[in-house]
């Protein structure tokens, strides 16, 4: 597993896929209130967890956000939460029911679109993300102050795919959204022209290169 400083306050955790040409992203907010961006499967969380207690030192995390229930996304809730008990999961009410069928009871933060969590030093608005096969009302979530949206797996550059960061611009991200992503073409079309409402500067998806967005939405 790789660590990468993005900006002042981000971490970048980045494993390989072994077979699969594809990389799988954790996320670290520091600040007052530590929040992890995704757990990685069990095994990528064993490797994730010393270099997230490296970098908070003596502090714990505050939250994990889940955007939706698969392995890559929350297989190593438990061994997180053994290590960070105090940390507060946060997704839909659909992954926690999932989380729950699986007997991984935690105290959750349920958040719904349109809501956002705010601290010192982040703020989060959360957006529905209807994910992938079964359509399971997972969340995006979008960080105000930095105006970077957490993207799960959406916006992969498969042809960069061992890249740190690559250049873009949002319509032409929008555009890579495939039914294979979102096997519905209404729904596609209502996540686009939402995040269209949105001024986001950069993208941090749950696989292959940060996206930095220019010139469009400096």
């Amino acid at each position: 597993m790789e660590q990468f400083k993005i900006s002042h306050n981000l971490y970048l955790f980045r494993s390989g896929g072994g077979n699969i040409p594809i990389t799988f992203n954790q996320y670290l907010i520091m600040g007052e209130e530590p929040l992890l961006i995704h757990t990685g499967n069990s095994k990528q969380a064993v490797e994730l967890i010393p270099m997230l207690k490296d970098i908070l030192g003596n502090r714990t995390l505050s939250y994990i956000f889940i955007s939706h229930f698969e392995g890559d996304e929350c297989g190593g809730i438990s061994q997180v939460m053994e290590s960070f008990p105090k940390a507060l999961p946060i997704c839909s009410q659909i992954t926690a029911r999932q989380l729950a069928s699986f007997g991984l009871e935690y105290n959750i933060m349920i958040k719904n679109p349109g809501e956002t969590l705010e601290t010192s030093d982040y703020k989060l608005e959360f957006i529905a993300y209807p994910s992938e096969v079964h359509l399971w009302e997972g969340l995006l979530v979008m960080e105000a102050k930095q105006r970077m949206l957490f993207s799960s797996d959406l916006f992969i550059h498969f042809d960069k795919i061992n890249e740190i960061a690559v250049n873009s611009n949002l319509e032409d991200e929008l555009e890579r959204i495939t039914e294979q992503q979102i096997p519905d073409g209404h729904l596609i079309e209502r996540l686009k022209t939402t995040l269209l409402q949105y001024n986001i500067k950069d993208i941090a998806p749950g696989h292959g290169p940060f996206i930095k967005l220019w010139p469009t939405n400096q």
